[in-house]
């Protein structure tokens, strides 16, 4: 049966990418954001695959994509503004993370203010596989580990998922990874489920709408270095790019339809990009300082 399921899978997979959709698997983080505090949080995650590439990212705003249309094409036709921070829940990382297929070529997309920025970002994993096996939901799964970012991973794959992927950066099994965690319980993820997506787009209807306003859905090429020195910069002072058009008359405007100043309003954003920035001290990946001088 379970031979019969697999080549169903890839059957079914193979049809639907003709068709432009994906097979979106939903994993739940689990994750310690301070390092030196034991709490932990939790975020669905999706793993997107498609025929040439998969797409890794928090999906918590994707999840809210209609709520989001509904606001926005309510504010577009009233010509007033809507705080959605108040309605809208925000992901806990921005980032996603792309793996080009045959050649699994990993790359890093983020956003700094409102441009677009994405670099390669090579990664082998040197995985050692168990003999141990282990019943992770509804998928017979077996024992992988290796080393990555300064942590050492544990992974459980599956071979009745036919895709050498999994979350984050994780791939290079011969299998879905159902299950991949370090070995200080910092980052866990765990497959909860999969559906096919039909007329699969790379951007959310947030990411397209926010075109209108002035954000680039068209990522500028960097390296990491560079980008990760920018985002530095951008984490220090969030609005240093609006600065110079914030002039006192600007600030004291009032936002359409709204007792609020454009003033309070860039106030509000500030402390919502610094609380992000804040809130999580241990990375996925722990800098390698050795390398810094």
């Amino acid at each position: 049966m379970k031979k019969y399921l697999s080549t169903f899978l890839v059957l079914s997979f193979l049809a639907l990418n003709a068709q432009q959709t994906a097979n979106r698997f939903f994993y739940e983080l689990t994750f310690k954001p301070k390092k030196e505090k034991p709490e932990t949080e939790k975020v669905m995650t999706s793993l997107d695959i498609t025929k040439d590439k998969s797409i890794y990212q928090d999906f918590t705003v994707p999840a809210q994509d209609s709520i989001i249309k509904m606001e926005i094409e309510a504010m577009e036709k009233s010509g007033t503004w809507k705080d959605m921070s108040k309605s809208i829940k925000m992901p806990k990382f921005s980032f996603k993370i792309y793996k080009t297929y045959p050649d699994m070529t990993v790359s890093y997309m983020d956003r700094i203010s409102t441009k677009l920025f994405k670099y390669d970002d090579p990664v082998t994993f040197n995985w050692k596989i168990l003999p141990d096996k282990e019943k992770i939901g509804a998928y017979n799964t077996q024992k992988a580990t290796t080393e990555f970012g300064g942590r050492k991973w544990t992974a459980w794959f599956s071979t009745e998922l036919p895709f050498q992927d999994g979350p984050y950066k994780f791939h290079g099994l011969p299998g879905l990874i159902v299950k991949v965690e370090d070995d200080g319980k910092n980052y866990s993820w765990t497959l909860q489920g999969n559906k096919n997506v039909e007329n699969w787009e790379e951007f959310s209807f947030a990411e397209k709408a926010n075109t209108k306003y002035g954000m680039s859905n068209t990522a500028v090429a960097t390296t990491k270095e560079k980008f990760t020195k920018s985002y530095e910069n951008f984490k220090a002072d969030p609005l240093a790019e609006a600065r110079p058009y914030m002039t006192p008359e600007f600030l004291n405007r009032t936002m359409p339809g709204s007792s609020k100043t454009f003033g309070e309003m860039m106030k509000e954003q500030e402390k919502l990009l610094k609380d992000f920035f804040g809130s999580n001290n241990n990375p996925i990946e722990i800098p390698d300082t050795k390398k810094k001088k």
